[in-house]
């Protein structure tokens, strides 16, 4: 018989994996984390990033490096190409496939990322929306073109307030969403989120990973992206602008980073504007995703930073998997 916790996640039997789940901010440290728990246990890695699912973009994902990965092989990574597109809905397919696949090997996942919707779809199970439609989209593209996103955010907080409250004016890709859900189906996304779906079954560890003082968490997301402009950001973003099948519509090229020096390639910002434009977007970022974080229940919540951090979540993890 299974057992409902609180926060909604299944006690599994004993036959069930066994899924440790590495949750934070952007530049939290949660990789570096990672890499210190596989040498320890028995843990294989699947990413949870929906922008490190995309080939070719390397620097502006923070992918590990090459030779981490021949070392510590991190599952959904580089599995799409730029020009296409990746939902929650697949990452639910094909992590459970990793999971399974893992728990056979006589292993345990370690899900590590900071794509909160997909950490969702996981535990709590997807809501049941409609497939994205092009022609939906590109009509709300046009609009957005011509009147400006904070305009669709004013629209969305009227046909769907729960939604705009959640949603940032500064996050088109989710205003798009959002109002293409309203006109597909004509109900709010909010009371379609709010019906669930299933569940994958699995016993979970939840470590949240985040400084407890916001300005080293903001200190930190400055200094990575200035490495990542150090490291070459503005030509991997060029060389993908010059593919005939990229566009600045596309969902990977809607990512935080990628999205303002793709602007800057076009001659809308200089180079100062730009790192600006992209801090200031990896701030908001990191706020969304701290406040889905402060929502999550039965977590253990530690300051990678704070002494005996790693300890403690090493002994939280051996205990887990015993």
């Amino acid at each position: 018989m299974h057992r409902v916790e609180p926060d909604g996640a299944l006690d599994a039997l004993e036959d069930e994996p066994r899924v440790v789940l590495l949750m934070g901010p952007t530049a939290a440290g949660k990789t570096a984390l990672a890499l210190e728990l596989v040498q320890r246990f028995p843990l294989d890695v699947v990413s949870v990033d929906s922008a490190q699912v995309f080939r070719q973009m390397n620097i502006g994902t923070a992918k590990p490096e090459p030779e981490v990965l021949r070392r510590v092989p991190h599952r959904l990574i580089d599995i799409r190409d730029p020009w296409e597109s990746y939902s929650a809905a697949e990452f639910l397919q094909d992590a459970g496939a990793a999971i399974h696949e893992i728990h056979a090997a006589g292993r345990s996942a370690l899900l590590v990322g900071g794509t909160m919707l997909y950490f969702r779809a996981l535990t709590r199970g997807l809501s049941p929306l409609p497939a994205a439609d092009p022609g939906v989209r590109r009509r709300l593209e046009r609009e957005a073109r011509e009147h400006g996103w904070e305009a669709l955010h004013h629209r969305l907080a009227e046909l769907d307030p729960k939604a705009a409250r959640r949603i940032h004016p500064n996050d088109p890709q989710r205003i798009q969403r959002a109002l293409e859900v309203q006109r597909l189906t004509g109900v709010p996304i909010s009371e379609l989120q709010a019906r669930g779906g299933a569940k994958f079954p699995a016993r979970y560890l939840k470590l949240i990973v985040s400084p407890t003082d916001r300005t080293v968490l903001h200190r930190r997301i400055e200094q990575r992206f200035d490495g990542m402009l150090d490291l070459g950001l503005v030509a991997e973003v060029a060389d993908l602008k010059r593919d005939q099948r990229m566009s600045a519509d596309l969902p990977s090229m809607r990512a935080v980073g990628y999205r303002q020096v793709w602007r800057h390639l076009e001659g809308c910002s200089d180079r100062e504007q730009m790192r600006a434009e992209a801090i200031a977007a990896s701030r908001q970022l990191a706020k969304r995703q701290l406040t889905w974080l402060r929502r999550v229940g039965a977590a253990q919540r530690l300051d990678p930073s704070a002494d005996g951090a790693v300890a403690a979540i090493a002994r939280s993890v051996e205990r887990f998997l015993r």
